[in-house]
């Protein structure tokens, strides 16, 4: 067991080895070079003949060539060393890029029988390439806040070579500030990094220039060099700095809209965005902010609205100057606004009193009006005027208070309008003007009574008048105008007899008509007199009476009348009739008049009524006595002085009573009648008095003088009162109907005179802070008064009022000054106030905090500011020139952000008041961050995985990054920092997100893996890296690609099977299961795939093909991969089976008949035979031509041609059934196969008869019966000799006669045609024997000459002739002499004839040889005609005897040439000629062989096609008795 267990190890070894000995071999099978890269075209790779043990005769027979699948072929072999060489020169790196090995496969392909041997060639690489950066310079930018150790990641650079080829080590220029540290990364490639070894100062040095060199350890050694300029950026820490701390400029208040009052310029030390300054207002007041606009970038401040020097003479503006970085500073412009004089006086009209009465007295106040000039100084002082051609003038009260009042009496009856224009014009240069226009209409008054046209009328009235006749018209006019100047007529009440006048007469109202109401009597009435009264529509009404007399024939018959004094009262009644004189009456003065009347005619008394006289000293004249008013006369009404009670001394009245007197009751007028019309009293006498009898004013110089005096003295004291201003204080915020100061008492205004004075008071605003109360006697507050509402800053706040009165109009200035109290808080623009500090602010900055706004005045304004205790901060106060106190903010310490980001301070503002207000703002100070800490990465290295179909703008990845710092140093900026320009092309970086998204296509068989560095910059320029490493994970996105190469097409269809038809390389890019592919074919096929090596398969023949059955395969040949899902191509080899010529033609029948009659044209077509060959192209193009058969015999012409193309039987000549009743034929079809392939048919011809051959006497011949009977003579020819013993019945002779023709058309009958003695010959009808009739005897002649007819029985019947020579003679000697008679010299002419006939015939021959030599030499340019056809191919000719070949009868034959032309027909390009016939002989047809069907396989009639079928045949004559 153990013996056997040895021995099977063993075998096992031995196994081994020899399977390791075969798998060795079949490695080194594979052919493998290599060859340095950069080769030139034409180079030696390797010897392929020796390595594969072939010959170099082999390598070309069997067609070996290299077979590259790919693109682009990179060699070639060649086939006359066997030698592999290149074909292209070779860049390793555009091939194989990074890849460490780079092998080229290729395949070798021989034929016959087919191998494919593979091979690979690797790429040595050189140093050939320097190592080279992506740009000759980079920029890098530090901030010099970095800290020393920082890392920044510089560009590597890349070389395309491998191994020590490649990229080895970088360098770098000397610097005290960097180092560089070059690290492995995990795919082995160098990284440099710049390391910061000590802190930047951009102030000393900005820019650092260095450079970065790479190496490789290639021999030679190649090297790259790159700028890289480091700009140090800066870290903001210098603030701007204002060139001036405070700006003082003086403008215009004119300065126009959008002119600039000057520039603020800060400079700031740092560059770039922190060096880049703006400007703003730091806590400007709102108001100032609509006036002033500060250009951030510039500093220029413009006006943006108009300046008003009367609301702000100065302003005080606080501007701020930041830089990027948020460090600040501030100044002061404080601009001082010059007054101009931009300002027109305005004119307020106040009161206008129109319309005016015109009878308002001289120095009424018509209207009152102020002047206001908002300018300052001369600008603002008025001066005003009206036109001095009116009759007005302006009176100046107070200030800026004017008065138009009346310097003339009015009359409107002349002028009724004014249009009084005031003027005003300030100091100012220039000067400013304004007018105001007051329209001033003259108001009518009843001042004109109506006039009539008469002064007085009369009429005569005959007595006896009718009741209602018309007895005049009266008419009067009134200057007046409307209403007041409305006349109306009626009759002054009167009595006529104790009767009212109305009912004697009447007027009418509107007319003046007078009519008589009844018929007067003279006896009782004489002379009617009386008044009309023409009264007007004013109030009061004025009248004019008119006395109207009718004469009426009447006594005397009244005796006069007292009226004054009148009688006195009766007793205790009272007084009557007293006068007052003064004791200062002169000497002459009036004291009274005694007036007494009559009633009849001839003359009248006027009376004057009573009289008051009124002491102008004042002394009461009598203690008993009643007041009242009354105007004396019409010039007493234009004066305004009203004397009330109180005012002057009462009078006691004189009152006449008129009780007793009827007749004069109507002049004197009632009281109730004074009051009606105003106080004016017309008297008018009865209708017994006769003149108008008018009061006359009593004492009218003494009135007159009292009441001047009395003006006078009303207007001094009227003068100091308005001279004095009336003033009050009052603090603010009373409440309403709060008591300001007693008004009616400070103006010296009794309670009494209130109401007729009607005291109000006017104010220039237009809210009115202040009534009047308590029946207009004290000022009292109407509205709630805000001192700050109303004055603002100004002090002191003063109020101004007018109190006008009437009756007499006056006016005085009342201003009432506010108190400020303490109501307001200090309150700040902004309860909150955010300022923000950069954490590298030095300390003992300052920053403006404002100042509050207190609107009180004085000590309750704001006095001081307050902060809440904070180590970092301190408050300063400062005052500015205008007072104003403005709180700044001082830093005491270095502030930290990371310690603490924001600190809340308390600023409290406090007044001075009592008891004391204060208000407070929140300030938020925010330490911005001074960008100290550069962004973090979250990881140093981001490996991703990304699938290669990933589409375009998919999410690939995001980077992130924090940075401690905020705000614009906390934003961070992502990018790519070393990054190739393809591989920038697939990603794209959201600087702002770090997203990273897919952008181009990615491509596992391209690219594997991508390695990129990622850069976080914040805002404040530091930055940091990270790398990010990339694995592109394949997918199965490509389809396996088929490539073919077609060995054998189209294949012969006598392939054996294994035949390799084509190879199939298939390639798939993809990798791993994506990449392995299987190819199959689709469809049943005699076909196979076979696998030769990995990724190459070859198509073979599986089975025999056959083209007959199938010439094409379309075969499908489908690759398909291993992915998920699998992914397959396909594409379509179409072969074509190649024909073999394995395939004989095959007639349609094997045996033909056909049946022709004879004497057919020559060329007629016999029939056709068909071959068809299954076989294509040559192969299958069959030809045709005779093979043999009994239509002729080895030598002789053939009867019948076939035509090679269509298989066409023609008959070559005419056919003679005497000749040949039945032939048969062999045609053999051939197709043009190598070698040919043939087959034969039989075409049997059977030859129709015609009666067309006339018997043929065969004897006695025709020659000798002719030359016989031509010369007369004997012939010499045959004869027959009868002996003269012969008896009836005797054979003398036969005549023979045969004919060609068959069946009846051959039936012959002889008849004797002519006979020298007709009894003594008889001839046969059916056997042509010609017997003596009777017995020869002597008396016949010796010579006997027989005329036979031999005719057939053919429709129609052919016939012919023979003579036959008899010679009665018992024998031949007795014979001879009849025989010897023929003339002498007969055979010379003869003789003669035949040496003629051959010259001519030469001649005639070489004359057709020379024009057969001519005609042919032009037909070699022309082509041949028609007639000449027989000639060429076209001809159907044989050269042959003329006697059928069965012609089984002794004959001497004779040869002859026929030439038939067939007629013209077209012949295809490619069509052939027939096939040359078999010519045969005379000797053949007439030798003694029988008449039989020769033999299909005779050789005489076998022959081949000629070797070039299309030459031109000739007519060949073959002479009798010659054979071929």
């Amino acid at each position: 067991m153990c013996a056997a267990g040895r021995r099977w190890g063993r075998r096992q070894r031995v196994l081994l080895w020899g399977v390791l000995l075969a798998a060795w071999k079949a490695a080194w099978g594979q052919l493998r070079y290599s060859v340095p890269e950069e080769m030139p075209k034409g180079s030696f790779v390797g010897d392929v003949a020796k390595d594969l043990g072939l010959q170099l005769p082999e390598l070309r027979h069997r067609e070996a060539h290299v077979f590259d699948a790919g693109t682009t072929r990179y060699f070639f072999l060649d086939l006359r060393n066997g030698h592999l060489t290149m074909m292209e020169q070779v860049d390793r790196e555009e091939i194989c890029a990074a890849v460490a090995k780079c092998v080229l496969n290729f395949e070798i392909l021989v034929k016959h029988p087919m191998n494919i041997y593979k091979g690979e060639v690797e790429i040595v690489d050189i140093n050939d390439n320097s190592p080279s950066f992506p740009g000759r310079s980079s920029v890098l930018e530090i901030s010099e806040y970095t800290a020393p150790g920082a890392r920044f990641p510089l560009e590597k650079a890349h070389d395309p070579d491998i191994g020590m080829n490649s990229l080895q080590d970088y360098e770098c220029s000397e610097s005290s500030y960097f180092n560089l540290d070059v690290n492995n990364g995990d795919d082995g490639v160098k990284y440099p990094e710049l390391v910061l070894v000590k802190s930047l100062d951009r102030e000393q040095q900005a820019v650092h220039n260095l450079i970065l060199t790479a190496t490789d350890s290639g021999s030679p050694m190649r090297s790259g060099s790159t700028t890289i300029q480091i700009i140090v950026l800066d870290g903001n820490d210098n603030a701007p700095e204002f060139t001036q701390s405070v700006y003082k400029v003086t403008v215009r208040e004119d300065m126009a809209v959008g002119s600039r009052v000057l520039q603020v310029t800060a400079t700031d030390r740092d560059e770039g965005s922190n060096a880049e300054v703006k400007y703003s207002f730091f806590k400007i007041p709102e108001k100032f902010d609509k006036t002033f606009k500060l250009d951030p970038e510039s500093g220029e401040i413009e006006i943006t609205e108009k300046l008003n020097f009367e609301e702000h003479e100065f302003y005080e503006l606080v501007v701020q100057a930041r830089d990027a970085g948020g460090l600040s500073s501030h100044s002061k412009v404080l601009i001082q606004v010059v007054d101009v004089n931009n300002y027109v006086p305005e004119i307020v009209i106040m009161s206008v009193f129109s319309p005016v009465p015109e009878d308002t007295p001289l120095g009424t106040v018509i209207a009152i009006f102020s002047v206001k000039d908002r300018d300052s100084g001369a600008n603002g002082d008025v001066q005003c005027s009206i036109t001095e051609s009116l009759p007005f003038h302006l009176q100046k009260s107070f200030d800026n208070y004017y008065r138009v009042v009346t310097a003339e009496l009015l009359d409107r009856e002349k002028v009724s309008e004014y249009n009084l224009t005031v003027r005003a014009a300030d100091g100012g240069s220039p000067s400013l003007q304004s007018s105001a226009v007051l329209a001033l209409r003259v108001l009518d008054v009843n001042d004109n009574a109506p006039v009539f046209t008469q002064e007085r009328y009369s009429a005569r009235l005959a007595e006896n008048n009718a009741a209602g006749a018309l007895v005049l018209r009266v008419r009067a006019t009134d200057a007046d105008w409307g209403q007041n100047a409305r006349v109306r007529y009626r009759l002054s009440e009167g009595r006529v007899r104790g009767l009212p006048l109305s009912s004697y007469v009447s007027v009418q109202a509107e007319t003046g008509a007078l009519y008589a109401l009844r018929s007067f009597d003279y006896e009782e009435v004489r002379e009617v007199e009386l008044w009309v009264r023409a009264e007007d529509g004013g109030s009061p009404a004025l009248s004019s009476n008119v006395s109207v007399r009718l004469l009426i024939v009447d006594e005397n018959d009244n005796a006069p009348q007292v009226l004054y004094p009148p009688p006195p009262p009766p007793a205790g009644a009272g007084w009557a009739g007293v006068e007052l004189a003064p004791r200062s009456s002169e000497p002459g003065a009036l004291v009274a008049k005694v007036v007494a009347v009559d009633a009849d005619a001839g003359g009248a008394l006027r009376g004057v009524p009573a009289t008051h006289f009124v002491g102008i000293d004042g002394v009461r004249a009598f203690l008993h006595s009643y007041s009242h008013e009354v105007s004396l006369t019409a010039d007493s009404r234009k004066s305004h002085l009203r004397f009330s009670g109180g005012s002057y001394c009462d009078t006691l009245p004189a009152r006449a009573t008129a009780s007793d007197h009827p007749a004069s009751e109507d002049l004197v007028p009632s009281e109730n009648q004074v009051a009606e019309t105003g106080g004016q009293a017309s008297f008018q006498s009865s209708a017994s008095a006769k003149p108008r009898m008018e009061v006359r004013r009593a004492a009218q110089g003494w009135a007159a003088a009292g009441r001047v005096e009395l003006l006078a003295m009303l207007l001094l004291l009227w003068g100091r009162a308005a001279a004095e201003r009336i003033r009050y204080a009052i603090p603010e915020e009373l409440a309403r109907g709060s008591l300001v100061g007693p008004l009616a008492r400070d103006l010296g205004l009794s309670p009494e005179e209130l109401p007729t004075r009607k005291l109000r008071i006017v104010a220039g605003d237009e809210k009115q802070y202040f009534i009047l109360g308590e029946g207009n006697t004290n000022l009292r507050v109407n509205d709630r008064i805000d001192r700050e509402g109303i004055c603002g800053s100004v002090s002191p706040c003063v109020l101004s009022l007018e109190a006008v009165m009437e009756n007499p109009f006056d006016i005085f200035h009342v201003s009432v000054t506010i108190q400020d109290i303490n109501d307001n808080a200090p309150r700040f623009d902004k309860e909150f106030l955010t300022i923000e500090m950069i954490e590298s602010t030095p300390p003992g900055t300052r920053f403006p905090l404002g100042s509050g706004r207190d609107p009180d005045i004085g000590t309750n304004s704001l006095q001081n500011y307050e902060l809440t205790p904070n180590p970092f901060f301190s408050l300063l106060v400062r005052e500015s020139p205008d007072g104003m106190k403005h709180a700044e903010l001082v830093l005491e310490k270095i502030l930290d952000r990371e310690k603490q980001r924001n600190h809340h301070l308390i600023l409290t503002a406090v007044d001075g008041g009592d008891p004391v207000r204060s208000g407070t703002a929140q300030i938020k100070i925010n330490v911005t961050d001074a960008n100290d800490n550069p962004p973090v990465f979250t990881k140093e290295i981001y490996k991703v995985q990304l699938m290669e179909n990933l589409p375009q703008g998919s999410l690939a990845f995001q980077v992130k990054a924090t940075d401690n710092d905020e705000g614009t140093n906390a934003e961070i900026a992502y990018s790519f920092s070393d990054i190739a320009d393809s591989v920038r092309q697939l990603f794209d970086l959201d600087s702002r997100t770090g997203n990273v998204k897919i952008t181009g296509p990615l491509d596992y068989e391209e690219r594997k893996y991508y390695e990129v560095s990622v850069e976080g910059k914040d805002g404040g320029g530091l930055t940091s890296h990270a790398k990010v490493h990339i694995d592109i994970l394949d997918v199965n996105d490509n389809a396996p690609k088929i490539s073919l190469l077609p060995i054998l097409n189209p294949i012969p269809e006598d392939s054996v099977p294994s035949t390799v038809v084509a190879v199939i390389n298939v390639r798939d890019r993809d990798s791993g299961e994506n990449g392995e592919v299987s190819c199959n074919m689709d469809g049943n096929f005699p076909f196979r795939l076979e696998k030769s090596s990995e990724n190459t398969y070859k198509l073979i023949i599986a089975s025999a093909l056959d083209r007959e059955k199938e010439s094409t395969y379309n075969i499908t040949i489908t690759a398909r991969d291993r992915g998920s899902p699998a992914l397959s191509s396909s594409t379509e080899l179409v072969l074509e089976v190649s024909d073999v010529n394995d395939n004989a033609p095959v007639f349609e029948e094997a045996e033909y008949s056909a049946y022709v009659p004879e004497n057919n044209a020559a060329g007629a077509l016999v029939l056709r035979v068909s071959a068809r060959d299954l076989d294509a192209g040559t192969n299958g193009r069959v030809s045709y031509w005779l093979a043999g058969g009994s239509a002729g015999a080895a030598g002789a012409a053939p009867l019948v041609s076939v035509e090679a193309r269509s298989g066409a039987v023609y008959a070559q000549r005419s056919f003679d059934y005497e000749q040949c009743r039945e032939f048969s034929v062999a045609v053999r079809a051939q197709d043009g196969g190598a070698p040919a392939r043939s087959s034969t048919a039989t075409v049997r011809v059977f030859v129709l008869d015609q009666n067309d051959n006339a018997p043929r006497v065969l004897w006695p011949t025709p020659d000798t019966g002719t030359a016989a009977g031509a010369g007369g003579a004997p012939a010499a020819g045959p004869f027959e000799v009868v002996p003269r013993s012969a008896e009836a019945g005797y054979l003398v002779a036969k005549v023979v006669a045969v004919d060609a023709d068959a069946g009846r058309n051959a039936w012959l009958s002889y008849e004797l045609l002519q006979a020298s003695e007709p009894a003594l010959f008889r001839l046969g009808l059916h056997s042509g024997e010609v017997r003596t009739a009777r017995a020869v005897s002597d008396r016949d002649a010796a010579k006997q000459r027989l005329v036979a007819l031999v005719k057939d029985h053919g429709q129609p019947a052919l016939s012919a002739t023979a003579t036959l020579h008899v010679v009665l003679a018992d024998s031949l000697h007795e014979a001879l002499p009849e025989l010897s008679e023929r003339p002498a010299g007969a055979d010379a002419p003869a003789e003669l004839q035949f040496y003629l006939v051959l010259a001519l015939a030469l001649l005639s021959a070489l004359f057709l040889l020379s024009v057969a030599l001519a005609v042919l030499a032009r037909l070699r340019r022309a082509g041949p005609p028609s007639v000449l056809r027989c000639l060429g191919a076209q001809r159907f000719s044989v050269a042959g005897a003329a006697f059928p070949a069965d012609f089984c009868e002794g004959t001497l034959p004779y040869s002859y040439n026929l030439c038939v032309a067939a007629p013209p027909r077209p012949m295809p390009e490619a069509a052939w000629p027939p096939p040359p016939l078999p010519i045969v002989s005379a000797e053949e047809l007439l030798g003694g062989e029988p008449c039989e069907k020769p033999s299909l396989n005779s050789t005489a009639v076998e022959g081949e096609p000629p070797v070039d079928p299309d030459a031109p045949q000739v007519c060949k004559f073959v002479p009798s008795g010659f054979s071929p």
